[in-house]
């Protein structure tokens, strides 16, 4: 058996990033910037007031009280062509763009109005309530994006520097396939010695939160034909992600048809509890994940291997999780020679420090104590025991 570590690193040295496509950047969001964007224009483009005043010369305002000639306005969109002199000021408004002659704005609460003078009361100095030319960012300037998932903040910068298409990540096409006779699809009557397939729509939707685009093939049998027909439906894709039917038994015929494909396994088996029969290799050049069938085993592996699979694809450098330390408020044994993930919840206590309860069950077929955690407790191999109220790593399920 190989580490986790050591199997995450061989799974992602034998990735391609996608290729890019340009979109829209009204369809980005949720997408990876691929080529990042740089500014075909100013911002601001001139000196602006940052606040509804008086713009004037500081030195026209350097004791006070003193009375100054109104010479114009200047609204946001609507810059004033003139210039001011001394003893001038101009109406401006917030966005406005500074006259020329102007180096400071006195805001509205410090001045009174009075025809066509305006009584100052306070004093600034030079640049006090203006935003200068290229404060945000100038021309020819790059946003700095390459590799983030585009949310509404990055989406608002590349659109501030006047980009209406961009360069993103193809999803990537990631095939799914369920295996086992045991297995049937929700909404159909199972009978006694079946039960409802839920891996692959697990799965589905962890690679869409990833940013992938699911393929699902359906169910393959077990018998060689079946399998054949679910692979050959999986041509084209980036990745296929198989589970149930790649260990050694009589039954688990999927490994043996992946062989007589050709199929170079890097590894099979990983030091990790629930999870331990993965295995990772190449069909033709399209890498092939297998998961074990158990419900908790599949999304483990998920996220510890599909999810950042996905994210290497896309090139994306913004998508790591991220272990924390938390605060047992139960008693952990000591554990094996497996890296152990244990089904956990998470709260704040009153100190605001981060706690984290075990479910008493860890079975790795229980979807229903999977679906109730919020986080896993990761316990590396051969841990020593930890009492209640000692530290812990824990990996999040809400990220």
């Amino acid at each position: 058996m190989i580490s986790v570590d050591e199997a995450g690193t061989r799974i992602r040295r034998n990735l391609k990033r996608v290729p890019f496509e340009e979109v829209a950047l009204s369809q980005c969001t949720g997408r990876v910037l691929a080529v990042d964007v740089v500014s075909s224009v100013t911002k601001p483009p001139a000196a602006v007031s940052s606040m509804d005043g008086y713009a004037v010369r500081a030195i026209d305002v350097a004791t006070v009280p003193t009375i100054l000639d109104i010479v114009g306005e200047a609204p946001a969109g609507h810059a004033l062509t003139g210039s001011i002199g001394p003893g001038e000021a101009v109406r401006i408004f917030t966005g406005g763009v500074l006259p020329v002659g102007a180096d400071s704005v006195v805001i509205q609460e410090n001045a009174v109005r009075n025809g066509s003078r305006v009584t100052v009361r306070e004093s600034v100095h030079a640049g006090r309530f203006v935003r200068r030319r290229g404060l945000d960012f100038a021309e020819g300037d790059a946003a700095g994006l390459a590799g983030r998932l585009l949310g509404p903040r990055e989406i608002g910068l590349i659109a501030s520097m006047n980009a209406s298409w961009v360069r993103v990540a193809r999803r990537p096409r990631v095939a799914i396939m369920g295996t086992g006779d045991e297995l049937v699809r929700p909404g159909d009557v199972p009978r006694p010695d079946q039960v409802v397939s839920s891996n692959s729509l697990v799965l589905g939707a962890l690679v869409t939160q990833a940013g992938g685009e699911a393929v699902n093939l359906g169910i393959a049998r077990d018998n060689r034909q079946s399998i054949l027909d679910c692979l050959c439906h999986a041509a084209g894709s980036d990745m296929l992600v198989v589970t149930g039917g790649m260990s050694v038994g009589e039954h688990d015929l999927v490994r043996k048809v992946m062989d007589d494909q050709g199929m170079d396994l890097d590894f099979w088996k990983v030091a990790m509890r629930p999870g331990k029969p993965l295995a990772f290799g190449l069909l033709d050049s399209m890498p092939i994940l297998g998961f074990p069938g158990n419900p908790v085993s599949t999304l483990v592996c998920g996220h510890l291997f599909l999810r950042p699979a996905i994210h290497t694809m896309l090139g994306r450098v913004d998508g790591d999780i991220g272990d924390e330390t938390a605060i047992t408020t139960t008693d952990l044994a000591v554990n094996d020679e497996r890296q152990d993930y244990l089904r956990a919840t998470h709260a704040r206590s009153a100190s605001g420090q981060l706690e984290v309860t075990t479910f008493d069950r860890q079975d790795s077929s229980m979807v229903a104590v999977l679906a109730s955690a919020s986080c896993f407790i990761i316990r590396a191999p051969h841990a020593p025991a930890v009492p209640a109220g000692g530290h812990v790593t824990v990996m999040r399920l809400d990220t």
